[in-house]
C-alpha cells in the first residue's frame, strides 16, 4: 500500500529536498511505514527515534489529522493511501 508522509523543512536534506514522499509499504501500522521511509531515506531514522526505537519527545507524527501519541502509538494502525505527517516541536520567544 501506498502512504505519503509531509517532510517538516528541517528534515527535507534528508529526503532530497522534498516536502513530501511515498513510500510502499506491506505493513498495516505506522512502525512498519516508517521502516520502510527509514529504508529509503535512512538520514530521518535518527532525527526521529531514540536509541531504544521510540519517537523523540519533541517529534509528533500525525497519522492523518491524528497525533499517534493518542491513537497507539508505533502501533497506529495506518491505511492505505494515508498521509503522515511529521512535525518537529517549535520553540522560541524572548
Amino acid at each position: 500500500m501506498l502512504v505519503i508522509f509531509q517532510i517538516p523543512g528541517p528534515l527535507r536534506q534528508f529526503t532530497g529536498g522534498s516536502r513530501q514522499v511515498e513510500v510502499e509499504t506491506a505493513g498495516p501500522t505506522l512502525l512498519e511505514a516508517l521502516r520502510d521511509l527509514w529504508r529509503v531515506y535512512p538520514g530521518l531514522r535518527d532525527r526521529m527515534t531514540t536509541e531504544q526505537g521510540r519517537i523523540r519527545e519533541h517529534v509528533s507524527v500525525f497519522v492523518g489529522t491524528e497525533n499517534s501519541r493518542d491513537t497507539g502509538g508505533l502501533a497506529t494502525p495506518i491505511p492505505a493511501g494515508a498521509e503522515s505527517s511529521i512535525v518537529p516541536a517549535v520553540s522560541g520567544g524572548k
